[in-house]
């Protein structure tokens, strides 16, 4: 099982303003780990949350969609601290701009002594978003890597500058865990601005040679590119979608690449005999899957039985 650690919130988006002193927003539970964990049992991946859920009403319905999702939640941990709280907003192309309320929230406030022990059924970890760049949640996660002996270590920063706006805490904190990390995903985006004097193929070789095997990085609708650590390198272009809004997009590309790992029983193996053409077909899975998530509203990950189309092979 992967255990996927870090937030868990509501996004609040901004439906009709009928005046100046009246806003209508609809909820929707989210959070990029939250949505990794779901966007994993939506793929039959055996996958379960680590996170600091709140007892209050939002985050009872959190608790509540985990559960409907088949979740394991078995590494939730229990706190009257408030539910984390994201205003979204939506560009004309329906990409997203967060603003978060969660200062002293149930997952930011969680601790290293909160975190609970690993049983022999976590295989991995999944980490990212702002739970890896905000303590004490932060120290946690890290602390949790620090004593997941051999386990895959899954690595998206997800950068989140309304939350933590210092760009040199977010590089402290990736640089930290990277000795540990096996998978690293990213977006162009976020590396323009945690590292503008790198271009992604430098920053995939860096990674490796601190150990990574794999490194990830996205371009929106332009691009996915994958680097290994046995040199292999690969594209593919997304396919093109009327999108809705892009929300979700990058966490089902994340869901769909540790899916696929998952699934060979041993990823540390799998990375290693992948050729190009097996790179690609991953990628062009993971991109696929994140296009049928642009076509709706929110993050609103596949079910494998949506993704019949991409798997012929």
């Amino acid at each position: 099982m992967f255990l996927i650690c870090g937030e868990a919130l509501f996004d609040l988006f901004l439906e009709d303003e009928t005046s100046p002193a009246a806003m209508d927003f609809a909820a929707r539970a989210g959070g990029s780990p939250f949505n990794v964990a779901i966007g994993m049992r939506r793929l039959t991946a055996e996958a379960g949350l680590m996170t600091a859920i709140s007892t209050d009403m939002m985050g009872a319905r959190l608790a509540a969609i985990l559960r409907t999702e088949s979740v394991n939640d078995a590494y939730l941990v229990r706190t009257d601290r408030m539910t984390t709280l994201s205003v979204v907003g939506l560009d004309t192309d329906g990409v997203p701009a967060y603003s978060f309320y969660s200062a002293g929230s149930a997952d930011t406030g969680l601790r290293p002594e909160d975190v609970p022990t690993l049983g022999p059924e976590v295989t991995g970890l999944h980490l990212g978003s702002y739970s890896i760049a905000v303590p004490p949640v932060a120290d946690a996660l890290a602390a949790l890597v620090g004593r997941a002996g051999d386990r895959f270590i899954s690595l998206d920063p997800n950068v989140r500058p309304t939350v933590e706006p210092d760009m040199a805490v977010w590089r402290r904190r990736v640089e930290v865990l990277l000795p540990d990390v096996d998978l690293l995903k990213s977006s162009s985006e976020e590396l323009e601005m945690l590292y503008p004097d790198l271009s992604p193929s430098v920053f995939a070789l860096r990674c490796i040679e601190q150990g990574v095997e794999m490194v990830v990085v996205t371009d929106g609708g332009e691009a996915a590119r994958a680097w290994t650590t046995t040199g292999v390198e690969a594209s593919v272009v997304p396919p093109r979608v009327d999108v809705v809004d892009t929300v979700g997009a990058g966490d089902t590309f994340q869901a769909a690449l540790l899916y696929r790992l998952a699934a060979t029983g041993d990823p540390y193996a799998a990375i290693a005999k992948m050729t190009v053409a097996e790179v690609r077909e991953l990628l062009q899975f993971c991109a696929g899957a994140a296009a049928v998530t642009c076509t709706r509203r929110g993050a609103d990950l596949p079910r494998l039985s949506e993704l019949s189309h991409l798997q012929e092979r």
